[in-house]
């Protein structure tokens, strides 16, 4: 029967081909997504069978390893996906307005953008910061700016709160910490996540601060101690978002940051933490880009993989710890200046995407963040998008409703073997972190972004307003702008802080981190008395660059 069905098929390839050169003899088009896998007329059983699918090893169940149809049974229908959106501008005051704004119109989760003065570690008075004090998010120099920012709100109200740091994440959890216990919470009545993810800063993002061997150390004492005194909380954001923005094919996306994730998991055993312990705290945060089936395939494979791949090399023997959530955010490199109304439409669709991909969190990016920080009845139209899809449209109503489909179990297939082709190159290399060194990942992503920005100047890939369908009608779209006080107003309060505080205090727990960030010992317990001595993040940041260092990266052509 096998070969009756795969004869049947090339008798009709060959009838369709056939007429296809009679009526357009010209074309010669080549059918593949961004990661090269070629896509065919017509998918059938035939190409299960040439997968050698199985459906229980390759398939199975909802809630089931190896967690290809989604990491719980009930999927939607216990609760939707998390509505979030990445907000946060000026200083602390400003954003609280936003989230408020936000919380009132049906978000059930807050989600953290920090400015880059923070994110680098840098207070907003400090030189370097000028002209970029809350411009890309907010500014964040103490813990009294986090009070600020969640005044009026609790901790435990919002489903969920994401923290997006990396370089100075474990300053973000100390400060977490010492504000639920201002506001009387235990940190069992509230949920963290925090990014986290340093190496993804080596290999596309930048925002690093110290040499990767240091940073890992610091992301690996932030996981170790939300481990044993914060079981709610996600202490790594695995991250491959920025991989995929950075230019990476979604391959290489899952690959890397696979490779990633062992190499925290790796530190932590070494430390000898039990990783079964570890894995179920740990998330992924993936992009979801325009091209639609590629990107649930995707959500599919990377589940499967991540259940595959470390139930082996860590001997997992209770496979329920091998799911993990994914956090999903629309592809902020697909919306365009161009015609910028049409981004709605391209958000709605990478939201769909990561739904029928069983995502657990979602973030919409808004259709004028070509532009800016997006204005507030932008943000609103984003997070409508998914409502509308969680509510209308009875895509939640069952699990995994294309599981099945022969091009999209087919295409899982190969996501899993191109991504397992990565992961053996990258241990040749030596791991992650040496990959990184070696400048592996970084030319990589160089060399995919190199090519579809070929593709899209040859009008092999068509990106709608921009290289077909043009106009040259003017844009006119409202465009947020931060207050311009914003930045004097901040540095005015920091130094009110610092002129009030005990200064002596401050002093005697700053020399405590440095001696401890010299040692073995985990650096979360000092940190979290320095927060409440309000210590600031570019003060904590300068003890830890003497003692690190400083990283610069290597120019690797």
């Amino acid at each position: 029967m096998k070969r009756d069905l795969k004869q049947a098929e090339k008798d009709w390839e060959k009838g369709v081909l056939r007429q296809a050169k009679l009526a357009h003899p010209e074309r010669k088009k080549v059918f593949q997504n961004h990661s090269g896998i070629k896509i065919k007329h017509l998918y059938t059983p035939s190409d299960l069978y040439a997968q050698s699918f199985d459906y229980e090893h390759d398939l199975g169940f909802p809630g089931q390893f190896p967690f290809t149809r989604g990491r719980d049974p009930l999927g939607y229908r216990r609760d939707f996906w998390i509505f979030q959106q990445y907000a946060g501008f000026g200083d602390a005051e400003e954003a609280n307005k936003r989230y408020r704004f936000l919380l009132d119109s049906g978000q059930t989760g807050i989600s953290i953008a920090l400015d880059l003065p923070t994110q680098i570690g840098l207070d907003s008075d400090d030189p370097l910061a000028e002209g970029e004090v809350g411009k890309i998010g907010v500014a964040i120099d103490s813990l009294t700016d986090l009070e600020t920012l969640f005044k009026g709100i609790p901790l435990n109200k919002p489903r969920q709160i994401s923290f997006v740091a990396n370089s100075m994440s474990v300053i973000g959890l100390a400060m977490f910490i010492a504000l639920a216990e201002k506001q009387k919470l235990s940190p069992n009545d509230i949920t963290i996540r925090i990014q986290n993810d340093i190496l993804k800063e080596f290999i596309a993002r930048g925002a690093y601060i110290f040499p990767p061997a240091p940073s890992v150390r610091l992301s690996c004492d932030l996981i170790a101690y939300c481990v044993e005194h914060c079981p709610t909380w996600k202490p790594l954001n695995v991250c491959g978002y920025h991989i995929r923005e950075a230019g990476a094919t979604a391959t290489q996306e899952i690959a890397f940051s696979l490779a990633n994730a062992m190499a925290y998991l790796d530190t932590l055993r070494e430390r000898g933490f039990d990783v079964a312990e570890v894995l179920p705290r740990l998330s992924a945060f993936m992009c979801v880009n325009t091209d639609f089936f590629e990107e649930i395939a995707k959500f599919r494979a990377l589940r499967r993989l991540w259940a595959r791949l470390f139930q082996k090399r860590y001997g997992i023997e209770d496979l329920s710890k091998l799911s993990f959530d994914i956090v999903a955010f629309t592809a902020g490199s697909s919306l365009t200046a161009q015609q910028p109304m049409n981004n709605i439409v391209r958000v709605a669709l990478e939201c769909l995407a990561a739904a029928l991909g069983g995502c657990q969190s979602l973030f919409p990016c808004s259709m004028d963040e070509a532009f800016s920080t997006p204005t507030e009845q932008a943000v609103k139209v984003a997070l409508r998008t998914q409502q509308i899809i969680a509510h209308e449209t009875g895509v939640a109503d069952t699990i995994d409703p294309l599981g099945g489909s022969y091009y999209l179990e087919t295409l899982t297939c190969q996501f899993e073997k191109e991504v397992e082709k990565y992961l053996d190159e990258i241990e040749r290399e030596g791991g992650a972190i040496r990959a990184i060194e070696k400048g592996y990942f970084q030319r990589k992503i160089e060399e995919s972004s190199y090519k579809l920005q070929r593709e899209v100047e040859n009008n092999d890939k068509i990106i709608v307003g921009l290289n077909k369908y043009r106009e040259d009608e003017s844009v006119e779209i409202p465009i947020f702008r931060p207050p311009e006080e914003t930045a004097r107003k901040q540095i005015k309060n920091l130094k009110k802080l610092k002129s009030t505080r005990d200064s002596s205090r401050v002093k005697e727990v700053l020399r405590e981190v440095e001696r401890v960030a010299k040692s073995d010992e985990n650096v979360i317990p000092v940190l979290i008395e320095a927060v409440k001595s309000y210590a600031t993040v570019g003060e904590i940041c300068n003890v830890f660059r003497r003692v690190f260092g400083e990283y610069r990266e290597k120019d690797f052509w």
